[in-house]
């Protein structure tokens, strides 16, 4: 396919100054672009899903309000039509490859268009509602056009990183708002209004000052309400690593060489974090599309038809930032702790919200498995795959005959149950700390840690001799 591209580097490999000054690069970019607001924009009715922000690695209301989105879905499009068998691909080879990259670059370009139209349209993102008619429709073709421009341009800086700099753009840009937002959320001395909440009798955006502040008011529920959501993040974070950590370690042999031998790793958590950013994309973009669908429906005075009816019991509705309706009920993970809190001060406790964190729980790990499965599958990473890479290399199972059948035989072993018990485990990670409130969306904690874990783990084993003494020795 002739579309535009990033040209990667012509040496095989890169040295690591240059990587981390292409990956720095791009991730500066990615802050100035998240702060350029969208110009003639007016109301805004899309601030109000951080959820839904961190996932799609999007600032609503800016230039880059599509975020990874269009690119994630185009992914989530062509996981299904290949893992359904709708689309016959060849991934193994190098051509089926190269045209599985083309064709998901179309479709996310299509995702791009269509999303921007969607997201004007529909009232997520509109102009000023004080301009006339002619005006009013100038603005909104304006404002497709610099989401569209914003969408193109994440596609590119998802590209460059992935050729120039390290991991992949899409979890970088996810890791870095984040950690952006976990780090606001613990230490802004900030009110929700951006003044120094100091002498203002306001509440600070940051646990750590809410903790002290309840502490010296005699305030102790607060005080223990403010150090659990730390805690919930130190937990949840502690248990991604460990699990992160685990693998599974198949020993190989060089066939001609006596003696020598590797360890062949497969990780426990083995499609790594690609099937909860799937999952979790996907569930946000339910909860999107009921948004403004809710948006659209109620804008042109509906209270019956086809519209109204798929908006009510498929989507579903809000009410205020609350669902009360349709998919979006059972995809919205209820926050436990705050529950029990309530529970402690008024001795009524909501049991819905337990039924509905049970479902949002088994949405989130029965989607993970799926997509670990569909992944598995379409990125190289089976059993026949891994035996002809392992084959290709010149290693062996010792004991074993040196063949690829009886290799993948022996793989297959190992990489199903790998895959099922992998996409559980971070699928029930991610439901958990959604539920007991932890500093950002589960998801969004379990996603940074993994990829900085990955990222330390391709520096380490890539770059360690490129580094800087002292970042070397920190790196172990």
């Amino acid at each position: 396919m002739n579309l535009p591209e990033i040209k990667g580097p012509e040496q095989k490999r890169l040295p690591f100054k240059q990587k981390l000054k292409w990956t720095l690069a791009i991730l500066v970019l990615f802050f100035i672009l998240s702060n350029i607001e969208l110009w003639g924009l007016g109301p805004n009715s899309l601030q109000q899903f951080e959820f839904l922000a961190i996932i799609l690695g999007a600032s609503f209301g800016s230039i880059l309000s599509l975020g990874i989105g269009p690119i994630v879905t185009a992914s989530i499009v062509l996981q299904l039509l290949k893992g359904s068998g709708l689309l016959k691909l060849d991934t193994s080879t190098h051509d089926g490859r190269v045209f599985f990259q083309g064709l998901q670059k179309t479709l996310a370009l299509f995702f791009i268009v269509f999303e921007a139209i969607i997201y004007i349209f529909l009232g997520g993102l509109s102009p000023d509602l004080a301009l006339a008619p002619a005006a009013f429709r100038n603005a909104q073709l304006i404002l497709v056009a610099q989401l569209i421009l914003g969408g193109v341009i994440v596609l590119f800086m998802d590209e460059v990183i992935n050729k120039w700099g390290f991991g992949s753009g899409i979890s970088l840009f996810i890791a870095a708002g984040v950690s952006s937002q976990v780090f606001v959320r613990a230490f802004s001395p900030l009110t929700q209004s951006g003044v120094i909440a100091f002498g203002t009798g306001q509440a600070p955006v940051g646990v750590i000052w809410i903790f002290f502040r309840s502490l010296a008011s005699g305030d102790p529920l607060n005080a223990v309400r403010a150090i659990s959501s730390i805690i919930a993040t130190v937990l949840v974070f502690a248990f991604a690593v460990y699990a992160q950590a685990m693998k599974v370690e198949i020993p190989l042999s060089f066939g001609r060489v006596r003696g020598h031998g590797v360890r062949w790793p497969l990780n426990f958590i083995y499609t790594s974090n690609i099937p909860v950013i799937l999952v979790a994309a996907l569930l946000a973009n339910v909860q999107l599309w009921a948004r403004l669908m809710q948006s659209s429906v109620e804008g042109k005075g509906l209270t019956s038809g086809v519209m109204h009816w798929i908006s009510l019991h498929i989507f579903g509705q809000y009410a205020g930032n609350i669902p009360i309706s349709g998919l979006s009920r059972w995809a919205f993970s209820p926050n436990l702790l705050d529950e029990f809190f309530a529970f402690i001060t008024s001795g009524v406790f909501n049991w819905f919200s337990l039924l509905q964190a049970g479902t949002f729980a088994l949405f989130m790990m029965g989607g993970a498995v799926l997509f670990s499965i569909f992944w598995v599958q379409t990125a190289g990473m089976d059993a026949r795959s891994q035996a002809k890479q392992i084959m290709d290399s010149g290693l062996q199972i010792p004991g074993f005959r040196r063949d690829e059948r009886v290799l993948e035989s022996i793989l297959k072993r190992y990489i199903f149950p790998l895959t099922i018990m992998g996409g559980l485990t971070v699928g029930f990670l991610a439901a958990s700390a959604d539920v007991i409130g932890a500093l950002t969306s589960g998801t969004g904690i379990l996603l940074t840690v993994m990829i900085i874990y990955r990222l330390y783990e391709e520096i380490a084993q890539q770059h360690m001799m490129d580094m800087y003494p002292a970042l070397r020795k920190m790196m172990g």
